[in-house]
């Protein structure tokens, strides 16, 4: 890499363990953003999409779980993609703009001229390369990625408004209580330095106004409520909204799939999307077969080459299926993840649902979601027996448990 070349580094929030607690029951031991994504780890997806911006010289992941959770990860990453991944615990939440403040020495210890800042519980495309050379052209401090969605969901995201012919951000509000506009946030930006500044001014303004405050201890009371410590940065409400319509900021819309990943269903529908992407970005690692040899598989499956599987298994669509997985013959498996270490015995069937580490389906069982009930999802945890013949329909069933009799819309503690 000449010396010329400007550096780009990126940084992928990982959040921890105190965010995400609808996602606990599937989690267990394992960190969110290492769960398991068409075969992959979810936090693989935004790091691997990294790997394509031109000139990066590291991956930065922030959060607040224990280092020793990423340990693992970081280093074998590292290694596939031969760019240097570190993990950076912060010492309690600071806010997204806090974060990357609070790292600044080490993410601009390579003098880039570009910071990425991704949110590893997006599903999307992640059209990086395209962002940055889009990003110099308008020459403003910071891009961010939106996507057009339907009136009816856009205030749950943050909404905002661009020009149409400049897409300068005018206006930005999160989950907003009217309808602003059916263009949203999708949680992934690029930035020149300038806004290490921008998060400083916010620090020190609040500062200056705590100093102001001088108040009597009745206000003093109310308004602590409200007053944020000064450390603690919000990128959205506090760096996006007051920099729109000041030309620092600008839009890059995708027209590709995007998604939150707050749910398990969503975790189930994301795999399949991110499957979908693998046909164009990375046939190789989508299995095909004909149930002469190898099973018969229907639309985009990942199969572990550790896993085994019999023949006469049919399998897919939107299927991924973890290391050391054995299944074996009639196993009818749709629309899900096995993770590692499962067994599915003959003829059991498996929908619409989510099969956690060391779990074990007995002979013509079935764990099946259905969309339409209000789980949507089965999730068995980690090391659950279903006996043979056992139906589980919308249930979520915690780890370690034995299951002789069928269950529907249950949860089992």
């Amino acid at each position: 890499m000449g010396g010329s070349e400007e550096k780009v580094v990126a940084v992928i929030m990982v959040g921890g363990p105190t965010t995400g607690t609808e996602f606990r029951s599937v989690s267990f031991n394992t960190p969110k953003p290492l769960f398991p994504l068409a075969g992959h780890p979810m936090v693989h997806h935004p790091i691997s999409a990294c790997k394509r911006i031109p000139n990066l010289v590291q991956v930065f992941l922030i959060g607040f779980y224990e280092e020793r959770e990423f340990a693992l990860y970081v280093s074998s990453i590292s290694n596939e993609l031969r760019v240097p991944v570190r993990y950076l615990k912060e010492d309690k939440p600071h806010g997204s703009a806090g974060a990357l403040y609070y790292f600044r020495d080490l993410i601009m210890e390579d003098a880039p001229s570009h910071v990425f800042l991704l949110n590893c519980d997006v599903c999307c495309s992640f059209p990086l390369p395209d962002m940055l050379s889009t990003h110099r052209r308008y020459g403003g401090m910071g891009t961010l990625l939106v996507i057009k969605v339907s009136a009816e969901s856009a205030n749950s995201y943050g909404a905002l408004v661009a020009d149409p012919i400049t897409n300068e951000l005018l206006h930005y509000t999160e989950k907003p209580e009217t309808f602003v506009s059916d263009l949203v946030n999708c949680g992934v930006y690029v930035f020149t330095p300038g806004i290490f500044g921008a998060i400083q001014d916010v620090s020190i303004q609040r500062e200056d106004g705590a100093n102001l405050r001088q108040v009597s201890c009745f206000e003093a009371l109310q308004s602590a409520t409200r007053t944020l410590p000064t450390d603690f940065v919000r990128l959205d409400q506090d760096i996006l909204s007051p920099l729109a319509g000041k030309k620092q900021l600008y839009t890059y819309e995708t027209m590709d799939f995007w998604e939150q990943i707050k749910s398990p269903g969503m975790h189930l529908k994301c795999s399949g999307l991110y499957l979908a992407q693998f046909r164009l970005t990375s046939p190789h690692l989508l299995t095909s077969g004909d149930g002469t040899k190898s099973a018969t598989i229907v639309g985009d499956v990942y199969v572990h080459p550790s896993a085994k599987i019999h023949p006469t298994a049919k399998i897919g669509p939107d299927v991924s299926i973890s290391a050391n997985v054995r299944i074996a013959a009639g196993v009818r498996l749709l629309n899900c993840i096995i993770m590692d270490d499962v067994d599915i015995m003959e003829n059991a069937v498996v929908m619409h649902a989510i099969v956690g580490w060391k779990s074990s389906l007995g002979k013509w069982s079935r764990a099946k979601g259905d969309f339409d009930a209000k789980l949507g999802i089965t999730i068995l945890g980690e090391a659950v027996t279903v006996e043979d013949e056992v139906v589980v329909t919308d249930s979520i069933v915690l780890s370690n448990k034995t299951l002789i009799v069928s269950v529907q819309d249950e949860i089992i503690l």
